[in-house]
C-alpha cells in the first residue's frame, strides 16, 4: 500500500528527480509537480535568468513559497530543486507534509550527468567537479535529515528506479 501523502523527491541536481518523479506519478496515477518547471512557468523565464536577475536568494524565496503552496495538498508526486533543503523551514515542510525520497547519487555520476548541461546556474563555472563535490558534501546531511527513504539506484534506468522506490515504500508501509 502506498500512503496518501505527497511523495517529495529530493537530491542533488542531476539525480533524476524529474524523470523518476514522472514515472512514479504515472504508476500511482497522481499529479506530478516539478517545482523548478513550475517556477519557470509562473515567472515566464528560465531558472538561469531568475538567478541572473534576482540572485540565488530571489530564486530560493520563490522556491520556498511554492513548496509552502504544494505542501497543503495531498497525493502529489513532487520533484524538488536540489537546494530546497538549504532552508530549515523547507526541511520542516518536507518532513511534516509527506514522504521525502532522497535520490542519492555519487559526485562522479552527477558530474557525468551534468557536464554538458548549460541550464544549471551553479555549474556555470570552470571547475564543475569541485562545485559538485562541495554541494554534495554540504547538502547530503540535509537530504538525509528529511528523507523517509534513501534510494541509491546508481545507473538504473528511471522506470526501474521508480519501480524499486514503489516497492521500498510498500515494504515500509505494509
Amino acid at each position: 500500500m502506498i500512503p496518501p501523502e505527497t511523495l517529495y523527491l529530493v537530491g542533488p541536481m542531476g539525480a533524476g528527480k524529474t524523470t523518476i518523479g514522472r514515472h512514479l506519478a504515472k504508476f500511482l496515477q497522481r499529479e506530478f509537480v516539478d517545482l523548478d518547471a513550475e517556477i519557470e512557468v509562473r515567472c515566464g523565464a528560465d531558472i538561469p535568468w531568475i538567478f541572473d536577475v534576482e540572485g540565488e536568494q530571489g530564486f530560493r524565496d520563490r522556491e520556498s513559497a511554492l513548496l509552502q503552496e504544494v505542501a497543503g495538498r495531498q497525493g502529489l508526486v513532487v520533484a524538488t530543486g536540489g537546494g530546497i533543503v538549504l532552508r530549515a523551514e523547507n526541511r520542516l515542510l518536507l518532513k511534516e507534509h509527506g514522504l521525502a525520497i532522497y535520490l542519492s547519487v555519487t559526485p562522479r555520476e552527477l558530474y557525468e550527468r551534468t557536464r554538458n548541461d548549460l541550464h544549471r546556474p551553479l555549474l556555470q563555472v570552470p571547475n564543475r567537479r569541485a562545485v559538485i563535490d562541495r554541494l554534495v558534501a554540504e547538502r547530503d546531511p540535509l537530504y538525509r535529515e528529511v528523507a523517509t527513504l534513501t534510494y541509491s539506484g546508481g545507473r538504473r534506468g528511471a522506470r526501474g528506479a521508480a519501480e524499486e522506490i514503489l516497492r521500498a515504500i510498500q515494504a515500509r508501509h505494509g
